[in-house]
């Protein structure tokens, strides 16, 4: 918010910031997943990219740029579920550099010292340094920061000053990424021609009754299908029905979740501890000792929400006393005792609408100032304040409908500190306030509280128990022993009345299986040298011990008949039926005798319909009858039955009104080549990336 007093110097941290936006500008918003019609030979390599593989060395040094990048931003190192995010923006870059630099050097697009100076320090500085590096009082780019920042550089350590030199490779790369994209977008062209077809398109109307008839009006019994015409439909429609490298795995799970002896033993010693903070002198102490939450002693302040397992099971708490223990939604048990309650500082609740005047001279104060007067009077005349506040907030509190939660007097600057804390009642303040940052209109929504509560937490975890999880492997281990194949495995696991649990077409790259998270350790084992009906070691998850069995492997490519029997069936299903319904409507001249034929078909007007739109309302995607209606030249004119993925489509053009003539197309034509540039950078992303022929094997080592 632009009114604290305070700026919070964190200048390294907003720099590490701008490798997140860097990146995602470069990669162009999309992360691809190749897949691999071939498994490399060489066990060292990852990929490969325009003709050219990618070592496991040269990924892994990558990933750790990015890790480094991200330990930069945040300022601890990722977590394993953040990682595959880490991985994939790092196989990402490597794409972006082989497809893209090559391009740039064809056309010697540069980025010259000159410029990427002017770029990080001089008038055109770029917008990812401008967004992060702002003043908190005045919401505006602070360059001041930046010179600290670059000045602070020549005595940073060794990590500080790689990092920055990253951030300036990649600054460069986003440059020559803009130059291009630009030089491409800029050629897009669109004619008077295509104009004028869009013109038509958009404000050509026909008043039309559809009859449409779904599939399922020929019951599935009536349709007979064989495994011919299925495997010349699949020979035909090959593009449809491409798959990926995935895999058919069945396995047994052994749970590591607590045990009911777990549970009565955490009961117990938290019961005994309760007793013990009852009566504990130093509170702090004792819940930082036996407590496992990460912040066992905290003051609640006004504004603040006391815990839900709290106030959920207590009415009104009060000084000295103790209460729970209680299990919470985390399934922890948690006890609260009240260490003090006491009046503070003053904190009070307003939302606001920032007119800014920084940097206008008094003509242009007195504009805004009117302007936030008369805005001012709309919300006295009812127009809601958050409303207002999204539409005409200049700061960031717009987005939250103005809301600036709880402060206190002396977070904020005096005129609107003063203001606020001078209301006898909340609501809309009556006349605008004046600071040093513009003109504000402020509503009161929590008047000034001052109870402060401090709550010492005891908190334990149900976790399983070593005995627990030692018997749940020993319940594994002995099982994947017996089971020296999947013949064995199922007897076995039928013996012991184990639940054999299904996970088909599991993608390679996949990281669950089904409902079991993190499982990626089984995935990795079943693509890699597993063979058909091994059965796995145990595999350790979050929950629970896995033994697998690996039931089936498909490689990348066209798909065998067996592997998308369904989906086909269905398509050949429709296409019969689709027959049968034409053949059933033969002869009927008109779409009420069509639809006497079937109870289920629906015949309705629809008196707008648009040549631009490619759905019927009521019915669904269906670009093929938009299209053969309005191929109609007549009225009273009805198209041919048209085969759509939904259903039969019949349609009777009532009457057209035709887009008249206009004597300027211009708009249309900025706005077909406004469309075409938008969308370039994408297409041309797609485009060098199909021309690279990206194959992915990393599913093989991570």
């Amino acid at each position: 918010m632009a009114l604290i007093k305070q700026i919070r110097q964190r200048t390294g941290l907003a720099i590490g910031v701008i490798a997140g936006g860097l990146i995602l500008f470069l990669l162009g918003g999309d992360l691809l997943s190749p897949n691999s019609t071939l498994l490399s030979s060489n066990q060292n390599i990852v990929g490969e990219i325009a003709g050219e593989d990618i070592t496991l060395e040269e990924y892994s040094q990558k990933i750790e740029e990015f890790k480094f990048s991200f330990q930069q931003r945040t300022g601890r190192a990722p977590v394993e579920a953040e990682m595959v995010s880490v991985r994939e923006q790092a196989w990402q870059a490597m794409i972006v550099e082989r497809v893209f630099d090559e391009e740039y050097e064809k056309l010697g697009l540069t980025v010259s010292d000159a410029e990427l100076v002017d770029m990080v320090q001089g008038k055109n500085i770029v917008p990812e340094l401008r967004a992060q590096l702002v003043n908190p009082q005045t919401g505006q780019f602070d360059k001041n920061q930046l010179i600290s920042f670059l000045q602070s550089l020549e005595t940073a350590d060794p990590a500080q000053q790689a990092f920055w030199a990253q951030q300036e490779q990649l600054f460069a790369q986003s440059r020559k990424r803009v130059k291009y994209d630009n030089l491409l977008a800029t050629s897009e062209y669109a004619t008077t021609a295509e104009a004028k077809m869009e013109y038509k398109a958009a404000n050509s109307i026909a008043d039309a009754s559809i009859l449409y008839i779904p599939y399922y009006v020929i019951p599935d019994g009536e349709v007979t299908i064989s495994d011919s015409e299925l495997t010349a439909y699949l020979n035909k429609n090959k593009a449809k029905f491409q798959v990926g490298n995935s895999a058919n795995i069945e396995y047994v799970s052994f749970s590591i979740l607590p045990s009911g002896q777990d549970s009565a033993d955490v009961i117990s010693n938290i019961t005994q501890l309760t007793e013990e903070l009852k009566a504990a002198t130093e509170d702090s102490a004792f819940v930082s000792r036996f407590s496992e939450v990460q912040f066992p002693f905290q003051t609640y302040r006004p504004g603040d929400q006391l815990p839900a397992s709290l106030t959920s099971n207590v009415g009104e708490i009060q000084k000295g006393e103790t209460y729970g223990p209680f299990i919470t939604a985390n399934s922890t048990y948690v006890t609260y005792k009240v260490t003090d309650q006491y009046s503070g500082t003053p904190r009070m609740r307003a939302s606001h609408i920032l007119f800014s005047t920084e940097g206008m001279d008094d003509a242009g104060k007195a504009s805004v100032k009117d302007q936030a007067q008369s805005v001012l009077e709309e919300i006295k005349g009812g127009l809601a304040f958050a409303v207002a506040a999204r539409q005409y907030g200049q700061d960031g509190t717009a987005q939250n409908g103005g809301d600036l939660g709880w402060f206190a007097k002396e977070d904020f600057v005096e005129p609107f500190a003063n203001a606020t804390y001078a209301a006898r009642a909340t609501g809309l303040l009556p006349s605008l306030v004046e600071t040093e940052y513009g003109y504000h209109i402020i509503e009161v929504t929590e008047m000034p509280q001052s109870d402060y509560t401090k709550l010492a937490v005891l908190e334990l975890e149900l976790v399983a128990s070593d005995a627990t999880r030692d018997e749940a492997y020993r319940n594994a281990d002995t099982f994947a022993a017996q089971s020296g194949n999947r013949n064995q495995f199922t007897e076995n696991a039928t013996d012991n009345n184990y639940r054999i649990i299904q996970a088909n077409n599991v993608d390679a790259n996949a990281r669950n299986l089904n409902n079991l998270t993190n499982a990626r350790s089984v995935i990795m084992w079943a693509f890699g040298d597993a063979s058909i009906g091994e059965v796995s070691p145990v595999f350790e998850l979050d929950n629970s011990y896995v033994v697998a069995s690996l039931v089936a492997k498909k490689e990348e490519g066209d798909a065998k008949l067996e592997d998308v029997r369904e989906q086909v069936k269905q398509q050949v299903m429709n296409e019969k039926k689709a027959a049968m319904i034409k053949e059933k409507i033969s002869g009927k001249a008109t779409l009420e005798e069509m639809k006497a034929v079937f109870n289920d078909a629906s015949l309705n007007n629809l008196p707008d319909l648009r040549l631009s739109t490619s759905v019927i309302p009521g019915v669904g995607f269906a670009p093929k009858a938009i299209g053969a209606l309005f191929s109609l030249k007549e009225s009273g004119q009805v198209t041919q039955p048209v085969q759509e993925d939904i259903g039969v489509i019949v349609a009777r053009m009532n009457t057209l009104t035709p887009a008249g003539e206009i004597g300027d197309y211009t708009g249309y034509q900025t706005q077909l080549t406004q469309n075409a540039s938008q969308r370039m950078s994408y297409q041309i992303m797609m485009a060098l990336q199909d021309l690279a022929d990206v194959k992915d094997y990393r599913y093989k080592f991570f």
